[in-house]
């Protein structure tokens, strides 16, 4: 009865963060509710007996996906009543494409069916005596579909590597830092060869010479008005 109550609860909840979501005016507040609905799903993965899943949810999802989306909505400078512009010129587009995905929905859940042994398996979630859900993922990630899983790696490295070298450009006038220039400048940085053994008591507390002044300089204009009045 407990378990049954904490589903409806939290489902009820997931959808509404959902929701709030998509309708969120502000992107901020949408992000929020995205993470307030990924933790609602984590506690459902929890009553269904997959804690691996749950905290995989929480770890990677919340704690860096839905973090950096955060970031990128607070520190780009988006004017978002300019991307709202051209909503109604493409709502026949969109609405087209949404009868789309919502007829495929419904013929894969027109098609879709229990199982003959549903009830076993809903009350037994270890895939067997001993056995943990991490490590029964583990043997069959590892081992039947360790192709595909690291064929999944190489997609998601391609991918990495394509938007880097999309997003990477050269400005003009751009100021970089020039790392040993400024390490070893001269003077900032006194090298020595310290024998095995010698601390502080044998050399003494070394420090780097003080750099010379800069001479002055003379402008033209200076140099020009003291020889007008000779």
């Amino acid at each position: 009865m407990i378990a049954a109550l904490a589903f409806y609860l939290f489902a009820a909840i997931l959808i509404a963060s959902a929701v709030m979501v998509v309708t969120a005016r502000n992107p901020v507040h949408s992000v929020l509710f995205l993470i307030l609905a990924f933790f609602n799903a984590a506690a459902l993965f929890l009553i269904a007996g997959a804690e691996f899943l749950a905290m995989i949810l929480v770890i990677v999802y919340v704690g860096a996906v839905a973090v950096l989306f955060l970031f990128v909505v607070m520190m780009l400078d988006i004017d978002f009543a300019r991307l709202r512009e051209g909503f109604q010129r493409y709502a026949p587009i969109g609405a087209i494409i949404g009868g789309i995905l919502f007829l495929e929905l419904v013929f894969v859940v027109g098609s879709w069916g229990f199982s003959s042994q549903a009830n076993e398996l809903r009350l037994a979630p270890n895939p067997g005596a001993g056995v943990t859900n991490a490590e029964a993922i583990g043997r069959i990630l590892y081992t039947d579909y360790v192709y595909l899983f690291q064929a999944s790696g190489l997609v998601l490295l391609v991918a990495m590597i394509g938007a880097i070298v999309l997003t990477h450009r050269q400005r003009e006038g751009t100021r970089r830092q020039n790392i040993a220039s400024q390490v070893y400048r001269s003077g900032s940085v006194l090298l020595e060869k310290v024998p095995s053994g010698a601390g502080i008591a044998t050399l003494g507390i070394r420090r780097p010479p003080e750099p010379e002044p800069e001479a002055p300089k003379v402008t033209h204009e200076a140099g020009h008005g003291h020889g007008g009045h000779h």
